[in-house]
């Protein structure tokens, strides 16, 4: 099953890994719908909504600009959202495994990502005397490169993430104790503080901003507990 479902996972991981800098940019490699769609692909749009929702919370921690290194989010919501999602009935543990397992692909996506930038540089610096030139060509042929590395990169990485994985998500999940409601709760409040932290250090300095956005979550709470 694991064999059938790789390649089609790796193929949408490709196009996640790819639109987390590369191209398009569309925010679809956010976790919330990277996951999702994973979901959907496997047949269990729900499920991957709800790991999507999960990993958001930690992904809001991180700040993708300049060079930092920081997670590869699309190709990892794919691991994740997979590993979730083939596990329909969300057993204990499920949701703590595939959290983890989407936050080891993200580490390794980041990596990745560092040593694509150096590769990228390589190939800039053999086609310095063109670039300076204005050479069209040559500009053009080196951002297809670095799109079709960065391509490449996210299929592997899906790929590699989602065989080593789905077999160690499966049999820790059936070696798993515990209740499930408990096993939940203790995740997405992992999550939540995640978040919460991410959210403070953007908004305690910021004159009114902390009003703001605990009235938006006083609001939602409402509004969760009234549907």
């Amino acid at each position: 099953m694991i064999a059938a479902t790789i390649l089609p996972l790796a193929l949408l991981g490709a196009l996640l890994g790819l639109d987390v800098v590369s191209f398009p940019q569309a925010m679809i490699s956010r976790p919330i719908a990277s996951a999702t769609i994973t979901g959907a692909l496997v047949g269990q749009p729900t499920s991957g909504l709800i790991i999507g929702a999960a990993l958001e919370l930690i992904a809001l921690d991180t700040l993708p600009f300049g060079a930092s290194r920081y997670p590869e989010w699309g190709s990892a919501s794919v691991v994740g959202g997979a590993i979730f999602s083939m596990h329909p009935s969300h057993p204990a543990g499920a949701l703590t495994v595939a959290l983890v397992s989407a936050l080891a692909t993200g580490w390794l996506g980041g990596w990745s990502m560092v040593q694509l930038r150096r590769l990228n540089a390589v190939w800039a610096r053999q086609r310095r005397d063109a670039i300076e030139a204005g050479a069209r060509g040559s500009i053009i042929s080196l951002q297809l490169m670095g799109m079709t590395a960065d391509l490449i990169r996210g299929g592997a990485l899906t790929a590699l993430g989602f065989a080593v994985f789905a077999p160690v998500a499966t049999i820790a999940i059936g070696r798993w104790w515990g209740s499930a409601g408990v096993e939940r709760t203790f995740a997405v409040a992992i999550a939540a503080s995640v978040t919460g932290g991410a959210a403070w250090r953007l908004y305690h300095a910021t004159i009114g901003a902390r009003w703001f956005f605990l009235s938006g979550l006083v609001v939602g709470l409402v509004l969760l507990l009234v549907r």
